[in-house]
């Protein structure tokens, strides 16, 4: 054989192997990951129409994770937590809890979702600080790492290796050169700057440090698709930190390509903080390359005595029930009056916009706040179109106009509300691991809307007419994102 027909023998059996391997992709992806029908049809679509791009796209952020015995939990510990859960059900039903919390019997349905389906405990004895300002959450994190006695057991999204994060990494390697026990762990994808040599000092002194899903050879990563979007910092099993900010300077607002940041944080204390700590340790034993006990971590004791129950509820590609979804439509199908939301990313599926079209047919005011930039051009445009959507049906909808809104809230009634790291799209509810606090407690619910309130002062208000303006390329655009929005 020529050169030339070696060639094209060549060039044929690698159009027949993309053919095949794309047909293998569209059969897994119909017949065996039983995905929503959106994400579904829109990767077929990519497949279809860009063969070779498309399965590689498959390969890298299509794949799902398996669902089974993900997490490593040692038989008795998951006995032990079908007993707590099984104490607290029964618990629930005792008048003398309904009598203490009122709150407790509006939401019963809530509560009791999010405990079987979910194992998320209801905590009573909290205390709930709001943090909505960067340099506000940092200082007084830093300040509560610094005066650690015990332990820090931190996680992160992202961590920048700008000055924040250096001083954080910094404040970390002093607690552990003073003898406190120091575990960090941060995602591969969202801090794909850092590297192990960034720690050296950290580990040094005994300092634990893991990335979560790593590359899986050299720097390619078939797992990159699944990140772990948590934010927790836990003191001394006693105080913790969960919401939407990251660790970098963009966060206290002194990027210019942002503006002033916008976000959302809770520090806690209380019971809650031990739940908090249990979602910790399981993702720490899944990514750390030995397997910590849960009684080698630090408990702590508390004095709190205020009544606030709380609940800590988690969800992510390893469980088959979108668990944060379902906490967020069953808290906007509970409205009676009103229903806040801020969110970066604001692409509901069909479900989650259907329970916001029946609260506002049965007369509930929503309003929706979201960015007036985008910082993923894709996911804004989908934003908009689904806002435009609902103003339809008489939302109200502000766009943030100082700087970029990150907060990740939900208010309802000003009687409950959940802060934490959920975005209102796909990937939030399917691909990440995600981490909310639920707060079933009048005054920090009436705190965060007036929160809300004071932000709607410096927005703009997206009204019909103003919507229907929009040019022709943003309605083009709009209308990709719409089609592409189950997999962004």
């Amino acid at each position: 054989m020529t050169l030339l027909e070696i060639l094209s023998t060549f060039l044929v059996i690698l159009a027949y192997g993309l053919i095949i391997m794309n047909l293998l992709a569209v059969v897994t992806v119909i017949f065996l990951e039983r995905r929503d029908i959106g994400a579904t049809w829109a990767w077929v679509l990519i497949l279809y129409f860009v063969p070779l791009i498309g399965f590689l796209i498959y390969l890298f952020f299509g794949r799902l994770l398996k669902k089974t015995d993900f997490y490593h939990v040692e038989e008795e510990e998951k006995q032990e937590q079908k007993r707590r859960v099984a104490l607290q059900l029964e618990e629930l039903n005792h008048p003398q809890t309904q009598m203490r919390h009122p709150a407790v019997v509006r939401y019963d349905q809530l509560i009791r979702m999010n405990l079987i389906s979910n194992d998320a405990l209801l905590s009573f004895k909290n205390e709930v600080v709001i943090l909505s300002d960067g340099e506000q959450k940092f200082n007084r994190m830093m300040t509560d790492i610094l005066n650690a006695e015990h332990e820090i057991n931190i996680q992160y999204y992202i961590i920048q290796k700008d000055s924040l994060g250096q001083a954080l990494i910094a404040a970390l390697t002093k607690k552990a050169q003073e003898g406190i026990k120091v575990r960090l762990l941060y995602d591969a994808v969202g801090s794909r700057d850092l590297k192990r040599s960034d720690f050296k000092e950290l580990m040094k002194y005994d300092g634990e440090v893991f990335a979560f899903f790593p590359p899986t050879i050299g720097l390619i990563n078939f797992r990159l698709n699944n990140r772990n979007h948590r934010k927790s910092c836990i003191v001394d099993g006693k105080i913790g930190y969960i919401g939407g900010f990251n660790v970098g300077t963009e966060y206290l607002g002194i990027d210019e390509k942002f503006g002033y940041w916008r976000d959302t944080h809770f520090r806690l204390e209380g019971e809650v903080v031990h739940d908090q700590l249990d979602r910790f340790i399981l993702d720490w034993n899944q990514a750390s390359d030995s397997y910590t006990e849960k009684n080698t971590f630090y408990y702590s004791a508390h004095s709190i005595e205020k009544e606030l129950p709380m609940q800590i509820v988690t969800s992510g590609p390893d469980s088959k029930t979108e668990h944060l979804k379902n906490l967020l439509i069953k808290m906007i199908s509970s409205a009676k009056q009103s229903i806040y939301i801020q969110s970066p990313y604001f692409i509901p599926d069909i479900s989650y916009m259907d329970a916001c079209k029946m609260a506002l047919l049965s007369g509930v005011e929503i309003r929706i706040m979201i960015p007036n930039k985008p910082d993923h051009p894709f996911v804004y445009w989908a934003t908009t179109a689904a806002a435009g959507e609902l103003i339809d049906y008489g939302a109200k909808i502000y766009t943030y106009e100082p700087g970029f809104l990150h907060a990740k809230t939900i208010v309802v009634d000003q009687a409950i509300a959940s802060v934490g790291t959920t975005n209102i799209d796909a990937r939030s509810f399917r691909l990440n691991f995600e981490m909310n606090s639920v707060v079933y407690d009048p005054h920090v619910a009436s705190e965060l809307a007036q929160l809300f309130e004071e932000d709607c002062l410096v927005c703009e208000r997206l009204t019909a007419e103003k919507y229907a303006e929009r040019s022709r390329m943003i309605k083009f655009k709009e209308s990709i994102s719409r089609l592409l929005s189950p997999i962004l």
